[in-house]
């Protein structure tokens, strides 16, 4: 699935994304750390994983997309 980086912060490696439908979904620095990212900016498309639903809905894998 994919999303736009919305928050970031560079010294906890977490941070929260929006959905295409608006919603935000925040991340933990293990979805980070998975994607082997190394910086992330407001406002870049990335490409995640998810797991659970509705609020227990979280981000798993947090990476660029690449086309």
């Amino acid at each position: 699935m994919q999303a736009t980086a919305y928050t970031y912060d560079p010294e906890t490696r977490r941070g929260s994304v929006l959905l295409d439908d608006g919603t935000p979904v925040e991340f933990g620095s293990e979805a980070f750390d998975a994607g082997g990212l190394r910086l992330l900016r407001p406002g870049q498309r990335v490409r995640i994983e998810t797991a659970g639903e509705g609020a227990r809905r979280r981000v798993t894998l947090v990476t660029l997309v690449t086309l």
